[in-house]
């Protein structure tokens, strides 16, 4: 009895001590200690990134954990497991061999931080940047609605919240040592994973949208890796069918290939070429047939899903096929009943709309110049078209289109610089573009890239009005295109 009561006082005697330590030690809002204090000391302090002067200091509240993450006027300054992609750690960095360095550095008017700090803010935010509890932000929801966007001069996919509209993260994608160039990104309807392919690289990788882990590769040719057959395939787009299970992909050469994949199982099942430059592709209402753009050309083509046939369809009026440039369709959407094809056609600068019953054009609308991507929402029945190369405007680069399906009238918006990706985001009723900014005379990036070339960035607008949103977002080199995740 005397035992058991002497165990009782010293599990007291434990927890009071316990309890007394917790007391005594700063809460540094949230922050694990050390972390909290260096930026309470040196960045959350009065005129600075507190709750009373963010504004004036980049829009950064860096008083907590949790405001760290509510973004800046630049976007996310703090991307979890990515100090790469950091923007914090570029400003805080005034050593040559830790990477990107910005000016003015910060602190603001203070000494500069030592090299021992900084590499420890940048293993913290390796590890996730958790709070004092180890909780890491946005990653405590599978369900959470995101949008994925290809940096094509990267190799990296930017992930962004929906509800916040800020990056969150970058996950690095390919599987080579040299650049492996994603081009296009999907998420399947079921909206539990997404897909990515390469300009350089003749696989498919496939992601868990739950929490943004790679899965596997999936081969895009029956060839062996290194065998020479494969090489320079250039993979461009692809579409996904409605239960999930396949995807199917289309590689940009003279002799283009087109690939069917068992995404369940990671296998190619079938495999064909000579379509002359394939582009954008869409699947049929009933699933059964595929349309491919030939991008230099006056046509599309008609195959079914087991590559036994195929049939060019004419977009000119006179229903002649030719290989010489005339239209350029580069990408296309099913209409919502199934009956008609959008197209984009570069070269004469408008979206031609195919009945697929006739298989003739019954309307021809006018865009801004080059017209690229085409996207749908349902929460106005719009269609929008990104347009990079318009500069009728004097002192702008690229317009966004809006095409209402109700007497397919058309109006441009200015929007970003050579702006060519696009996703609808329907709950928040916003569109997103992507601007790739690759031309030399583009807004000047805010920092330096961790690849060669120019960052771009992504703007906004508002669906409902069609109105350009304030806020710009920059990312890493040549955003490309942007999927949201159903």
């Amino acid at each position: 009895m005397k035992c058991h009561s002497l165990l009782i006082l010293s599990f007291f005697i434990l927890l009071a001590s316990s309890c007394t330590k917790e007391i005594g030690k700063v809460n540094y809002g949230d922050y694990p200690h050390q972390i909290g204090k260096l930026i309470s000391l040196n960045c959350a302090v009065s005129g600075c990134h507190t709750t009373e002067s963010y504004l004036a200091a980049g829009d950064y509240n860096l008083s907590t954990w949790k405001d760290m993450f509510s973004g800046a006027s630049s976007g996310s300054p703090v991307i979890p497991y990515s100090s790469k992609f950091s923007s914090l750690c570029y400003a805080i960095n005034t050593y040559s061999d830790l990477g990107i360095q910005t000016e003015p550095s910060m602190p603001l008017n203070k000494n500069v931080l030592s090299y021992k700090d900084v590499v420890l803010i940048q293993e913290w935010i390796n590890e996730g940047a958790p709070d004092k509890f180890g909780n890491v932000m946005w990653a405590n929801d599978p369900d959470r609605k995101k949008l994925y966007a290809v940096n094509q001069g990267c190799d990296v996919v930017t992930v962004f919240d929906s509800e916040t509209k800020l990056p969150i993260r970058y996950i690095t994608v390919g599987n080579k040592t040299g650049a492996d160039t994603p081009h296009h990104v999907r998420v399947s309807p079921d909206g539990k994973f997404w897909y990515v392919i390469f300009i350089n690289n003749n696989i498919m990788q496939k992601f868990s949208c739950a929490d943004d882990r790679f899965i596997q590769d999936i081969p895009l040719t029956p060839f062996a890796a290194g065998t020479g057959t494969e090489n320079n395939l250039d993979w461009n787009t692809f579409v996904i069918s409605k239960d999930s299970k396949k995807a199917f992909v289309v590689s940009w050469t003279q002799n283009g290939r087109v690939a069917a994949i068992d995404l369940e199982n990671g296998n190619l099942l079938h495999y064909s070429g000579s379509l002359y430059y394939p582009h954008g592709i869409t699947l049929s209402a009933a699933e059964d047939k595929l349309y491919v753009t030939a991008q230099t050309g006056n046509f599309i083509t008609e195959l079914d899903t087991a590559f036994s046939s195929a049939t060019s369809i004419s977009l000119d009026n006179d229903q002649s096929i030719n290989y010489s440039s005339s239209v350029d369709p580069h990408d296309l959407i099913l209409t919502p009943d199934g009956a008609d094809l959008l197209i984009t056609c570069q070269k004469t600068n408008e979206v031609r709309v195919l009945n697929l019953q006739t298989q003739k054009v019954t309307k021809i609308i006018p865009t801004g110049f080059y017209p690229q991507e085409i996207v749908y929402s349902k929460t106005t029945a719009d269609y929008f078209v990104t347009c990079p190369e318009d500069i009728s405007t004097p002192g702008t680069h690229g317009v966004v289109t809006r095409i209402k399906s109700n007497g397919y009238i058309a109006d441009n918006k200015t929007c970003g610089f050579q702006p060519h990706g696009l996703a609808v985001d329907e709950k928040q009723k916003l569109l997103y573009v992507l601007s790739r900014n690759i031309s030399s005379d583009g807004p000047a990036p805010h920092h330096t890239s961790q690849c060669n070339g120019r960052n771009g960035f992504l703007n906004f607008i508002d669906i409902p009005s069609f109105t350009l949103l304030a806020k710009r977002y920059e990312l890493s080199v040549d955003p490309y295109f942007i999927y949201a995740r159903p």
